[in-house]
């Protein structure tokens, strides 16, 4: 187990904090929240990209669109999660389209490799003091709780439960019962930027714990990097680009390719009902036509039975 908090899931964070700084109408997501966890590094460099804010744009382009499709995957599973939460909405998608529909309210919602991530705060009045239990590392989950503790006091009350769980070694359902997680209640799970870094073993766990430890009809809202195959030089590169993270100590290692996913979820209890790619994610939620990084997707898919 590492011992250290995750150095993405601050990267991440600050990507959210530097959107904040962009015009209300110009956001993918407003999260006021982000900057509030960030390290004195973290700190510095929104503050040069508020005095700088071009800066930002040339790293958009240097990273080929990560840090646009970060904001844009957080944001479409913002609006699944607020299907989720509404009663019996009958759409399930950002533009209106049929898929990922919800027939009726969640009673409980699951972030698994929660990072900074600040729904429960965000989303506190649809929530209406159901629980949002927020699984990660320890080391990950311990720094945030510090965190809130220092300046969580003036936000949203909310019944936010932290749950510790290394998913390569431990059970996430025995962690989450030991926080009053109900298997038998309805759930919104949300695992966002964490399956490319583990062993298929540990994904194909959880996605089975997912399918036999809450009702039918729950859903799962999450992200998947896959392969580029084209044989062109921007293919090769984004290929070879994965590769920089095992400097941070979080190689990329599990992929799943949006043709292969219906049958890969069906053998582990999940319906595929949505799949967006980087093309439909930009067209859906960026407002100013900012590039998506292509080679990681979204999808949404809904628990088919119990055991």
């Amino acid at each position: 187990m590492r011992d250290r908090a995750s150095q993405t899931a601050e990267a991440v964070c600050l990507i959210r904090a530097r959107e904040h700084l962009r015009a209300a109408d110009q956001r993918i997501v407003d999260d006021p929240f982000a900057q509030s966890f960030l390290s004195p590094a973290g700190r510095l460099g929104l503050a040069a990209a508020a005095g700088a804010p071009h800066l930002a744009d040339v790293a958009q382009q240097l990273s080929s669109g990560l840090g646009t499709f970060v904001l844009a995957r957080h944001r479409v599973l913002d609006d699944w999660l607020a299907i989720d939460l509404q009663d019996g909405s009958p759409d399930g998608s950002p533009d209106g389209s049929p898929d990922g529909s919800s027939d009726g309210s969640v009673e409980q919602v699951v972030v698994l490799g929660a990072g900074y991530d600040t729904r429960a705060w965000r989303f506190a009045d649809a929530l209406r003091g159901r629980p949002v239990f927020e699984v990660d590392h320890p080391a990950t989950a311990r720094r945030k709780t510090r965190f809130v503790a220092g300046k969580g006091q003036d936000w949203p009350a909310v019944n936010r439960k932290v749950v510790e769980c290394d998913f390569q070694v431990e059970s996430v359902p025995q962690e989450l019962a030991r926080a009053g997680f109900d298997p038998g209640l309805r759930t919104a799970w949300i695992w966002e930027g964490v399956t490319m870094y583990l062993r298929r073993a540990a994904v194909d766990r959880t996605l089975r714990d997912i399918a036999t430890h809450s009702a039918v009809g729950s859903s799962l809202g999450m992200d998947l990097w896959f392969l580029l195959d084209d044989p062109d030089l921007r293919a090769s590169f984004l290929r070879a680009s994965t590769s920089l993270l095992s400097v941070l100590g979080e190689p990329i290692t599990f992929g799943l390719h949006p043709d292969d996913a219906e049958d890969f979820l069906a053998r582990r209890g999940l319906k595929l009902e949505a799949g967006v790619d980087a093309g439909e994610l930009q067209r859906r939620v960026v407002p100013d036509g900012r590039a998506v990084y292509p080679a990681i997707w979204c999808c949404r898919a809904r628990v088919l039975g119990q055991g």
